[in-house]
């Protein structure tokens, strides 16, 4: 989808508002809410895996509690990117 994005702004103002129209759809949202998750998540559980590099949290319950914090962390941050992201949008 970024590839098309990008070629789409290439290829001229028909191509780009058509792919405007798709990401601006219920479906295009939903894609990118996925994708802007999927990111945080990938960011958060890095810095999990950067902390067992150094040898720490290695105990059972940590692993499990830094897994939750992981998903909640990206939940967290994706909410918090679309808020920011709509309010700006509001301000434009």
């Amino acid at each position: 989808m970024l590839v098309y994005w990008i070629m789409a702004i290439a290829s001229g103002p028909d191509a780009y508002n058509t792919i405007r129209s798709f990401f601006g759809s219920v479906i295009g949202k939903l894609l990118l809410l996925g994708w802007s998750y999927a990111l945080f998540y990938h960011l958060c559980n890095g810095i999990r895996h950067l902390f067992w590099d150094i040898g720490m949290g290695f105990e059972m319950r940590t692993v499990y509690i830094s897994g939750w914090a992981v998903v909640v962390a990206s939940l967290v941050l994706t909410l918090s990117a679309w808020l920011i992201g709509y309010a700006m949008a509001d301000n434009v």
